[in-house]
């Protein structure tokens, strides 16, 4: 039996919710099919044995997130639910680990840094904050970097700074190859965003947004999209239940899944969305029967390890929130490097725990202190954001609305979940924008 809707939103992650939020708040009925048997995508939590492990994103930052903060608001979500982290970023280098990474006071503590590379830190920072308003994040393709990539922004500076700042801050926040991303997005959004000092975290888990979000909206969780065809007046979509018929579907996941699911996407979009690649993410979260971290003058919250060939860095949870695990209890999340990322996706998770021996060296007695660990694999973590996929994001933003629409982080390359409300938001304004005159119910339809 074909069933009809208005809006079809696929995807329930921060992208397709907010816009099935939006799109409800207009008056528009909205229904979300997620395949996952929870929400939150790339946000979601897992609660374990009393700990709440973030398998996705890990903070949202006080400064940058203006259309974030806006709907926090508009849900009642308070600053007190979005607490400062307090902790900083340590970078490890010569055995140990040096505080001041994104933060300015890096300039007078060093950061492990020498001089040379302070001074060109300084000019960095410097050169970017005079150019603020040409590095924004929402238009990337508009900055002063043009399509060159992580690595070549790190040829002109000190090597330090790319040795050091750039490639690890890329490699474990975004999962990123530096010589295949664009510099424009990551400078853009470590601009907006300003020091680690002003990170925040969700109290209870990264989820927080995206369940608040699902009470308000109509989610169907444990039902898959296999197959989206646009046609004259509307879409058909195929699902593990059944078809249905909408006058608008809007594909709220990553692009390459976007691109398999769409079965007759115009040719201009198909070639964008085949542009616009994503990179894989391994995580694994140790819950650990004590509260170890690496040794460091103040607490860390993340420790970069540039240079180790298995660990991209890794993630003190505990010092992020205490409520990340029980009381007595600590939780550390490591971070796989990209080129291991790639061999562990499809590994048995035994083959994965072999970054839980390596961290021994940044954090020791770790492995007798775990008392489980869970592998997190994202086989679409972060929008790659390369020249290519920079280069046509301007006429593909510019392309005509249709049956069939996208909302993520990837269409802003903004890679983030601030991507993805502002993405849900744009989706928002051309779907209104196409609204029949003839509905003037939100069940019209139903």
């Amino acid at each position: 039996m074909t069933r009809d809707l208005d809006v079809a939103v696929i995807g329930a992650g921060i992208a397709g919710l907010s816009l099935a939020y939006r799109l409800g708040q207009a008056g528009r009925s909205v229904r979300v099919f997620e395949a996952a048997a929870v929400v939150g995508g790339r946000m979601a939590t897992v609660r374990h044995q009393g700990y709440a492990i973030d398998a996705g994103a890990e903070q949202i930052p006080t400064h940058g997130y203006d259309a974030t903060w806006s709907l926090l608001a508009d849900l009642g979500i308070t600053r007190d639910r979005v607490p400062l982290i307090g902790s900083g970023v340590g970078v490890w280098r010569d055995g140990r680990a040096h505080h001041g990474v994104a933060d300015p006071r890096g300039l007078l503590t060093g950061a492990g840094l020498p001089a040379g590379a302070r001074l060109d830190l300084f000019r960095f920072q410097l050169g970017t904050a005079l150019r603020r308003r040409r590095f924004d994040p929402d238009r990337p393709e508009d900055t002063p970097l043009g399509l060159a990539t992580v690595a070549d922004l790190g040829r002109r500076y000190h090597p330090d700074l790319a040795r050091y700042l750039f490639d690890p801050v890329a490699t474990a926040f975004f999962g990123w190859d530096p010589l295949r991303s664009a510099a424009a997005p990551f400078v853009s959004l470590l601009a907006a965003v300003g020091p680690a000092g002003g990170w925040r975290t969700y109290r209870g888990g990264m989820d927080l947004l995206a369940r608040r979000l699902a009470e308000r909206v109509d989610v169907h969780t444990g039902l898959a999209v296999t197959r989206v065809v646009a046609e004259v007046d509307g879409a058909r979509l195929a699902t593990v239940d059944g078809e249905y018929t909408a006058r608008q579907v809007v594909l709220c996941v990553p692009a390459p899944v976007a691109r398999e699911l769409y079965a007759n996407p115009p040719a201009a979009e198909a070639a964008h969305l085949d542009e616009c690649t994503f990179t894989p993410m391994v995580k694994v979260s140790c819950l650990l029967d004590r509260p170890l971290a690496p040794a460091a003058k103040r607490p860390l919250y993340v420790l970069l390890t540039p240079g180790d060939d298995l660990l991209a860095g890794l993630v003190v949870d505990h010092a992020k929130h205490p409520d990340r695990a029980p009381h007595g209890g600590g939780l550390i999340t490591l971070l796989s490097r990209p080129q291991q990322t790639v061999r562990l996706l499809d590994a048995p998770d035994e083959e994965a725990h072999v970054l839980l021996a390596h961290a021994e060296r940044y954090v020791p007695g770790i492995g007798a202190a775990t008392v489980t660990s869970l592998v997190h694999r994202h086989r679409h973590a972060l929008p790659e954001a390369t020249p290519r996929a920079l280069a046509g994001r301007a006429a593909f933003a510019r392309r005509p609305a249709g049956p069939v629409d996208y909302a993520g982080d990837w269409v802003q390359l903004r890679p983030s979940s601030e991507g993805a409300v502002r993405a849900a938001a744009l989706a928002a304004d051309r779907i209104l924008s196409r609204r029949p005159s003839h509905l003037t119910t939100a069940g019209a339809h139903q």
